[in-house]
């Protein structure tokens, strides 16, 4: 255990994974998606670049309520940050640009291979989209590292939650 590695919303998981292993199992404990961990792709690859923040916002808590039960977990004393997550910031209201008869792919999480992450499967998608096209991503989680990652590679993007669960991610290269 690591006293001078503080938990923090900006912590990359593997980073905290890496100096607290155990905190696997509070994790998953935690919520249903965080049980993605166990596959080793996951952990190679998402976690490395997935905030707490984000992972928060995946997994429908409140960040203040991550960050201090991860702490709490590894005897550091709670943050008394009022930072929220940014879960809602991904649910915006329909974009402008979002046309369900635009959309040239769809690909469901549950029907991809599992040594395959969605959001590589996208990025290959995207790199032949046209401009306007859409791409339709169904997942049971918020994929929110995947999503900044498409919007730093100046993707649009915009997502919605059903009341089943499901998540409906939609990512389209801006008409220029």
């Amino acid at each position: 255990m690591s006293t001078n590695f503080s938990i923090e919303p900006s912590t990359k998981v593997a980073a905290l994974l890496d100096q607290y292993p155990e905190l696997e199992d509070v994790l998953i404990g935690i919520a249903p998606p965080f049980k993605k961990l166990k596959n080793p792709l996951v952990r190679k690859s998402v976690a490395k670049v997935a905030s707490l923040r984000q992972a928060a916002a995946v997994g429908g808590l409140p960040l203040p309520e991550l960050i201090n039960t991860l702490r709490a977990a590894v005897g550091q004393a709670p943050t008394t940050t009022d930072e929220i997550g940014d879960r809602a910031s991904y649910f915006e209201s329909q974009p402008e640009w979002f046309d369900e008869s635009r959309i040239t792919v769809s690909i469901d999480e549950k029907a991809t291979d599992p040594n395959k992450m969605p959001l590589t499967v996208i990025l290959k998608e995207a790199a032949h989209m046209k401009p306007g096209e859409i791409i339709e991503l169904k997942t049971t989680f918020l994929p929110a590292p995947g999503i900044d990652i498409m919007k730093k590679k100046g993707l649009l993007t915009w997502s919605i939650e059903e009341a089943s669960g499901l998540v409906k991610t939609y990512v389209s290269k801006p008409v220029t």
